[in-house]
């Protein structure tokens, strides 16, 4: 007769994954999920998701974007970016203005509140970022960003 293992005496044991850690992309994603978690949890303290954070601080660079313009620069969906776009705007931190000469554009700017919005996140999120990677070096950290660059210039992500 063979023994198995009971459900119990295995939940405390880890699962071998040598085989996927072997992936650099398992592994990119794994790291990924540690950035994430810790950054959502620093953007929700403020009202803010990822995606808001995101749209806003593109908003903030670029005075009277387009939704267009702007689900490029996010690569999202258009219809994706009207709901980030409503979060925002009932929040009060970007209004949506008419684009001269085309009726169905609108120009998309933070309101004061918006860019005060986004400068304290900011700051949250390079905290966020000391904390996260405290154990790279600048130079570490330098190189990461090189290479992630790298990775998405010359993958299917690139137009």
């Amino acid at each position: 007769m063979t023994q198995t293992s009971s459900p119990a005496s295995t939940a405390d044991t880890k699962a071998n994954t040598d085989t996927l850690n072997r992936f650099i992309g398992y592994r990119m994603k794994r790291a990924y999920m540690v950035v994430l978690d810790d950054l959502m949890k620093t953007l929700d303290r403020m009202g803010l998701r990822v995606t808001t954070f995101s749209a806003l601080s593109v908003i903030v660079e670029n005075p009277d974007i387009t939704q267009t313009q702007l689900a490029h620069a996010l690569r999202v969906e258009r219809s994706g970016v009207v709901v980030i776009i409503d979060d925002l705007e009932l929040s009060g931190l970007v209004t949506r203005g008419r684009v001269d000469g085309d009726r169905r554009a609108y120009a998309l700017r933070a309101t004061p509140k918006g860019e005060a919005k986004q400068k304290e996140a900011s700051e949250a999120v390079s905290a966020h970022e000391d904390r996260v990677f405290s154990k790279l070096t600048p130079q570490d950290r330098t190189t990461l960003s090189t290479l992630l660059t790298t990775i998405e210039r010359t993958g299917s992500l690139e137009t």
